[in-house]
């Protein structure tokens, strides 16, 4: 999933479709994980989805050492480019723990 489809398919979502939402939520962070494969950090988009991504050590137990937490929204807006990685942590939109959680070189989606 591109930018571009994830924006039209976001514009398509009916307020309040918890569904849809969901589905959206869950391809287009499983569609991050296969363009930043790996399993280095956890990203979670709760209650939807969490995958692991990025090159480096593996993580196999327990807490992992480097993790991304968002909620849909601010997922949707760093994916399409409407909100920069700095600006979301600053805010407290985005919370990121670890070396490796940084994924401002990964976002927005190509």
């Amino acid at each position: 999933m591109d930018r571009q489809e994830l924006n039209a398919a976001r514009a398509g979502l009916v307020p309040g479709d918890r569904a849809a939402l969901g589905a959206l939520v869950k391809a287009s962070v499983r569609a991050f994980a296969q363009q930043t494969p790996g399993r280095s950090v956890e990203l979670r988009v709760p209650p939807f989805v969490a995958v692991q991504c990025v090159e480096g050590p593996r993580h196999t137990r327990g807490t992992p050492p480097n993790v991304v937490e968002l909620d849909a929204a601010t997922w949707f807006a760093l994916a399409l480019g409407e909100l920069d990685w700095a600006d979301g942590i600053a805010d407290g939109r985005i919370y990121a723990s670890g070396p490796r959680s940084d994924l401002s070189s990964y976002l927005p989606l190509p």
